[in-house]
């Protein structure tokens, strides 16, 4: 926020009717600010302060309302006053905003739209959802390659004020199919009469309509793009992403994953504005599946019932085992979620992983194995067998919890499940299961139980 921001003043003025002076501020304000006042305003105040600004800036602001608010503003205002925020928002945040709201607010969206402006909205809405098409807006600068350098730049200035991006330009052909790319750089560096054909780039990195947004983002991170050209599967050009729109993805696919990773279904709204109840059954259902499988963890310790009255001190070593088990099978599922998130590691890789974690498992369990052995004799004394048996358990515990933790996302991918889900504890749970069942077999090989 912009530092003269001040919420307590804006208020104040608002609630001394200091409209003329509030309305001053709201001038010199961030798009982004004011939205952000709004959304602390009730009902009634929500209307005056949005009637208050011009009609460019109110487009912007409205863009950033959520979709609540967005909603009570539209059940207030005129028709007029609707088709020109309307008319004036880029089609990607139009589409985003009818996403979200109740058929009959966007029949009267729609009905107050122009011709032109619902037909975009209504092409992009029939896009799957989370796709390339989905995310894209329709307003940006296309040229042809028979303009000169001269032509194009009077054409971005005639139409250049209304697109997301002018920096980049698309060169298209008289079938829309794209041909180039050129920058806005491109154009000032070479002369006025230069040919756009000969200045564009024909090595275009572009997505299709129907690609997945993730697959959208990942382009962007990998090329370090700002716009990505969205084609249809013919090739024509049909809209950009802008790097906007990929942030808001990237956030949004960052945030299920936490919540994927923390055993629970995603959710799309802020936390403060999700009901108890929703929360409650988005992680209930994961809970309901870990505390069944748990079950088995207490099959396990019934079925040695026996080696637990011939030594009741091989209980004490359980959690240590388990924990240990478990943390260590995190720090795996964790790096190997987060690498094949960025890119770095694919299915492919998988035995490459495995080889690598493997060596990682046996150094750590050693490391833990002997600071273990030497605390356990001390408190232990006499009892070297059992403190043997404690510390290759935990050995094989930390090296098996290594590998189920790296193998099990990448064996998600392939497939074709989110990694995500087999993250700290589901990972947890098995490993639980699989630390009990081989502490319990040693003790019972090594001490002849």
């Amino acid at each position: 926020m912009q530092e003269n921001f001040d919420l307590k003043q804006l208020m104040e003025l608002l609630d001394t009717r200091q409209l003329r002076r509030l309305k001053e501020i709201l001038t010199e304000m961030n798009e982004v600010d004011i939205a952000s006042f709004i959304e602390e305003l009730d009902s009634e105040r929500t209307v005056v302060v949005f009637r208050m600004l011009s009609k460019e800036v109110a487009s912007d602001v409205f863009a950033n309302l959520p979709v609540e608010k967005q909603e009570h503003i539209i059940n207030s205002i005129t028709d007029y006053e609707l088709s020109a925020i309307v008319n004036d928002l880029f089609v990607d945040d139009a589409v985003d905003m009818l996403e979200e709201l109740p058929a009959n607010v966007v029949k009267r969206v729609l009905k107050n739209s122009t011709s032109d402006t619902r037909k975009l909205i209504n092409q992009f809405l029939k896009y799957p959802e989370n796709s390339a098409g989905s995310i894209m807006t329709a307003e940006y600068v296309g040229l042809k390659k028979t303009m000169t350098v001269e032509q194009a730049f009077a054409y971005i200035r005639k139409n250049g004020v209304d697109k997301e991006t002018i920096y980049t330009c698309y060169v298209m052909d008289a079938k829309r199919t794209l041909e180039g790319v050129v920058t806005v750089k491109d154009l000032l560096m070479n002369p006025y009469d230069e040919v756009i054909g000969s200045i564009m780039d024909t090595h275009v990195i572009k997505a299709v309509t129907t690609d997945d947004q993730e697959e959208v983002a990942e382009s962007f991170r990998k090329y370090d793009l700002l716009s990505l050209p969205v084609v249809d599967h013919e090739d024509r050009l049909v809209g950009i992403v802008t790097v906007d729109d990929v942030v808001d993805v990237m956030e949004q696919e960052a945030t299920e994953d936490f919540e994927k990773m923390a055993a629970m279904l995603p959710s799309e709204k802020p936390y403060l504005k999700t009901g108890v109840f929703s929360l409650a059954k988005n992680r209930l259902a994961w809970l309901l599946i870990l505390m069944v499988s748990s079950m088995i963890t207490g099959s396990i310790l019934a079925k040695y019932e026996a080696a637990f009255a011939v030594i009741p001190l091989l209980v004490t070593f359980i959690p240590m085992l388990t924990d240990t088990g478990g943390n260590a099978g995190s720090q795996s599922s964790t790096m190997i979620i987060r690498g094949m998130a960025v890119g770095e590691i694919e299915a492919g890789d998988i035995l490459r992983v495995l080889w690598k974690e493997l060596r990682v498992g046996i150094i750590v369990g050693i490391l833990l194995g002997l600071v273990n052995y030497v605390q356990l004799l001390i408190r232990f004394p006499g009892q070297e067998m059992l403190c043997l048996t404690v510390v290759l358990s935990l050995l094989a515990t930390v090296v098996i919890a290594k590998t189920i933790g790296c193998t099990l996302p990448i064996i998600a991918q392939i497939l074709h499940l989110d990694p995500a889900i087999m993250a700290a504890p589901l990972i947890t749970t098995i490993v639980d299961a699989v630390s009990l069942v081989v502490y319990f077999q040693l003790a019972c090989s090594l001490l002849s139980i």
